[in-house]
């Protein structure tokens, strides 16, 4: 990062004496400030948030009810053999797997949420590019950076800041193209909402990259699904063996107390009769 900085500033140094005698035009912009301006972008946002949270509460419950399978394990012990209690680690084991790769489809580096918050970002951002393109020939800026992006600014003047341009750019635009950009963005955040597959019509780069997000967003879920199953199945598999091996040993345990009962109903028969035998004798 510092390297990075470095080579930027060594090329606006050389920029700017190649232009002393005209001086050097520079403005920036807040990405982040101008996403928080515009309305959809908000009312998408907090929509996408409700749905983090509830991936949150689902994964909270996950973990609440594998904690109490853990405690039931520890206060049953003494009563399993140690094949059940093998049986039930290896069953929390899988869960803990489960919850793991849940977290990963929902909140990994490609997960739902960071796919879902590049759609939405990328439309408007888009429109960001444009206007910073108009502004920088109409205006005559030399440079024009991104305050949010990689590059730090150490120090800048606050009337170098072309935020507010921009978004009166944006809204002039909006305005001006009698609303096919503004259809075009409503049709989009309410495909989003609806998350259904994207219809209006786009510009070829953005139709390319939502194509590739919507295909590799696809494949995972059939994947994750299919693992999902096939975990299911051998959880099941597993649950019913150990079921029918808790059956069988409590039937082997019952038949033992039998055996035992009536062995010792069967000596306690047998010594009646001598009792009774011996005390005639004595009569």
């Amino acid at each position: 990062m510092k390297k990075h900085l470095s080579l930027v500033l060594l090329f606006l140094c050389v920029l700017n004496m190649g232009y002393a005698q005209r001086g050097v035009r520079i403005g920036y912009i807040d990405m982040e400030y101008i996403l928080e301006n515009v309305e959809e972008y908000r009312e998408a946002t907090a929509q996408l948030n409700a749905k983090a949270d509830k991936w949150k509460k689902e994964i909270e419950d996950r973990l609440a009810k594998l904690e109490q399978m853990k405690e039931d394990l520890e206060a049953e012990k003494v009563l399993l053999t140690n094949e059940l209690i093998a049986e039930r680690e290896e069953e929390i084991r899988f869960l803990e797997g489960e919850i793991i790769d849940y977290q990963q489809d929902r909140f990994g580096p490609r997960g739902d949420l960071v796919l879902q918050k590049q759609l939405l970002i990328q439309p408007i951002q888009d429109q960001v590019f444009n206007e910073v393109q108009k502004i920088g020939a109409n205006k005559r800026y030399d440079f024009i950076f991104d305050k949010s992006a990689d590059v730090v600014m150490l120090y800048s003047e606050k009337r170098h800041d072309i935020s507010d341009l921009v978004l009166r750019e944006i809204g002039r635009t909006r305005k001006i193209s009698a609303s096919k950009k503004k259809q075009e963005l409503q049709q989009r955040l309410k495909e989003y909402k609806k998350g259904e597959e994207a219809t209006a019509e786009v510009s070829e780069a953005i139709k390319e990259r939502q194509a590739t997000a919507e295909a590799a967003k696809t494949d995972k879920e059939k994947k994750a699904e299919t693992r999902r199953a096939e975990q299911l199945k051998l959880r099941e598999e597993r649950k019913k063996a150990y079921e029918e091996r808790r059956k069988k040993l409590l039937e082997e345990r019952e038949a033992k107390r039998k055996a035992k009962l009536e062995e010792r109903n069967k000596k306690e028969q047998g010594e009646q009769p001598k009792d009774t035998t011996n005390q005639k004798g004595s009569g």
